[in-house]
């Protein structure tokens, strides 16, 4: 039975999970709304996740033969 990921496609999907959730916990931060980590790092960290997401996705697996 062929799997359509191969381990590293699951390792990196769940590397871009965790990466998204970090960039939430920058977002919500502290109560300063104008902050530059709530307003420019955490949508980038959350931008990068959703990229690394969509590499692990289109990612193919090595084939063995």
């Amino acid at each position: 039975m062929a799997f359509v990921f191969d381990k590293s496609n699951y390792r990196m999907l769940i590397i871009a999970i965790a990466v998204v959730i970090l960039g939430f916990v920058l977002m919500s931060g502290t109560t300063d709304i104008y902050s530059t980590t709530k307003i420019v790092i955490a949508p980038v960290v959350v931008l990068g996740g959703f990229a690394i997401g969509f590499f692990a996705i289109l990612k193919k697996p090595s084939t063995k033969s």
